[in-house]
């Protein structure tokens, strides 16, 4: 399945028309960029969208959001708001061995007793649970020299039918190595983590010519 890459920059002015003022608000914005490939019942399911996006932040100017989606996405929000520039993703893209890479992740963990969702907290802490999922259950190793965990921000903010959602947002950057190639496929195409809906899990990746786990 080809993947397209896609940038979308919004003006000041289309950052005021649209509403954006959370990550609600950004979700919806970036979702209407692309056709409705769910059914109800797959929507209830929880399958994939087929849309990862993260937010880069703005200033005065405006905002950058980058999306990587299994269909092209519109040319503008609604047809007039901002300005989308894709590409696709090289057959060849996924198929080296180590990557320098960008991600937002929601870090979490489920508590055996309540099997409640707990967020992981501190940098430290953060570093372990990416380091130990990472192998586990997303096709790569890291570089536990190279991890860095930027910043933690906690979001809050409404959801569907105006329910209070907080999630936690964890910047990590870093060196991979990857170890399973269809499972970091997967992971590239899908995302990683939770909170997908909301700017977390698109890996952003550049190959790296030498193997620097050697």
């Amino acid at each position: 399945m080809s993947m397209v890459a896609s940038v979308l920059h919004l003006d000041r002015r289309s950052v005021n028309a649209l509403r954006i003022t959370d990550a609600y608000s950004l979700h919806r914005v970036v979702y209407s960029l692309y056709e409705d490939a769910r059914n109800a019942d797959e929507k209830q399911a929880s399958t994939a969208s087929g849309i990862l996006f993260a937010d880069q932040g703005g200033d005065h100017r405006g905002r950058k959001i980058l999306m990587l989606s299994n269909r092209e996405p519109y040319s503008a929000v609604d047809g007039v708001y901002g300005e989308v520039r894709t590409k696709l993703i090289p057959d060849d893209f996924l198929e080296h061995d180590s990557y320098r890479f960008k991600v937002i992740v929601n870090p979490t963990r489920r508590d055996s007793a309540s099997r409640k969702l707990i967020p992981v907290l501190g940098r430290d802490a953060v570093s372990q649970w990416f380091a130990e999922r990472a192998e586990a259950s997303w096709g790569f190793q890291v570089s536990t020299e190279n991890l860095q965990v930027d910043r933690i921000d906690v979001l809050q903010f409404k959801g569907k039918k105006h329910r209070p959602v907080t999630i936690s947002q964890a910047h990590v950057q870093g060196i991979l190595r990857v170890t399973d190639r269809e499972v970091f496929a997967n992971s590239f195409a899908k995302g990683i983590g939770r909170a997908r809906s909301f700017g977390c899990g698109l890996l952003q990746i550049v190959p790296l010519t030498n193997n620097l786990f050697e």
